[in-house]
């Protein structure tokens, strides 16, 4: 077995403290990855407190944006060598055979694909522990290439907010001739405004806060909606080919932003609310327009968004902090206080 260390919740809603653990020797596909810098994510406040009420498993190590230097291959891994820069993002294997695996879409495994962490092992035999870590052990199939323009702190947020907006951006084609909105400038949407302005699209945000505005149009925004009032719903309605919304709330009048589509416009969800939306279906019959739903990517698009990032110059704001910084920078996550991710220097361990 590798010893582990690194950051942990031992039970839901208590803060992250000091933990070590063992990982297990690699496997013949197997590598295993010095972690250098790991992002924060919403999505692992919600985990370690149990707030999507899935159950989850304690002690738990969050973390599913990885960046880091392979150290070790298993004896038949072809993929990658020792010295390569790697990530890893929000899963570690899936069942590999059913239909949606076999046309390269693991995030979307009809049998559930296999998290970074919180999640079982496929033989049953652990359950995975995340990037909140010195080290991990990963299947080589689901480890991605970091290209080396990338550095490694900045590359870590684009294995899940990255790839989040990326994917709905590419499936829905945006590009040039299309407009899109993006619902709130946070870690995930502000790499909304820059990916979906380096496709050609002309890009609008929607936010209730004024304070955003010029960061908006640094991030590569053409346009900012106040989202504060009645009008500015009337003002922009029939608008967009597609939005994305980023926001996390359930607070959230959706009929009014489905206003804000064009016939046959599409508005995608990746925020990932606590409660249950509340949707009011007469603006989506009234012109044919689709609320969708969307989850990270696919390895194969994921590596894709790299190259896409590498080309374009594209890379998260960041904040870089260390580790024992980790529940301070939840509470600020919280209240909006990032521009635009945490990401943690896991050499500071």
């Amino acid at each position: 077995m590798i010893n582990a260390k690194g950051y942990a919740a031992l039970s839901p809603k208590a803060p992250l403290t000091p933990y070590t653990f063992e990982r297990r020797d690699p496997k013949a596909h197997d590598v295993v990855i010095d972690i250098k810098f790991c992002g924060i994510c919403h999505s692992d406040i919600h985990m370690t407190r149990d707030e999507w009420g899935f159950g989850s498993p304690f002690p738990m190590v969050p973390g599913h944006e990885i960046a880091g230097v392979v150290s070790k291959v298993g004896s038949k891994v072809t993929k990658y060598k020792v010295g390569d820069q790697v990530g890893v993002g929000c899963m570690v294997d899936s069942c590999r055979t059913c239909a949606h695996c076999e046309r390269e879409l693991e995030n979307y495994c009809l049998a559930g694909n296999t998290g970074t962490y919180g999640a079982t092992e496929r033989d049953g035999s652990a359950t995975t522990q995340g990037g909140y870590s010195n080290n991990i052990v990963v299947n080589e199939d689901f480890v991605l290439r970091i290209p080396n323009s990338i550095p490694l702190d900045k590359a870590a947020p684009l294995l899940c907010a990255g790839i989040t907006l990326y994917s709905p951006l590419n499936t829905w084609k945006a590009g040039p001739g299309k407009k899109v909105a993006i619902m709130g400038l946070g870690g995930l949407g502000h790499m909304g405004v820059k990916i979906a302005s380096a496709m050609g699209a002309e890009v609008t945000v929607l936010s209730h806060s004024e304070k955003k505005r010029e960061d908006a149009m640094k991030l590569g925004a053409h346009k900012f909606v106040l989202t504060k009032t009645a009008e500015a719903f009337t003002e922009n309605a029939n608008t967009f080919d597609l939005i994305i919304n980023t926001i996390s709330s359930a607070d959230l009048d959706m009929a009014s932003y489905f206003g804000l589509l064009k016939l046959d416009g599409t508005l995608v969800n990746v925020g990932a609310p606590e409660k249950p939306l509340s949707i009011n279906v007469f603006p989506l019959i009234m012109m044919r327009r689709r609320f969708a739903g969307s989850v990270i990517g696919s390895i194969k698009e994921t590596q894709e968004m790299l190259n896409f990032c590498a080309k374009n110059n594209i890379t998260p704001d960041i904040e870089v902090i260390n580790p024992e910084q980790v529940n301070v920078a939840y509470e600020r996550v919280l209240k909006s206080d990032v521009r635009y991710r945490f990401v943690m220097d896991m050499s500071k361990l």
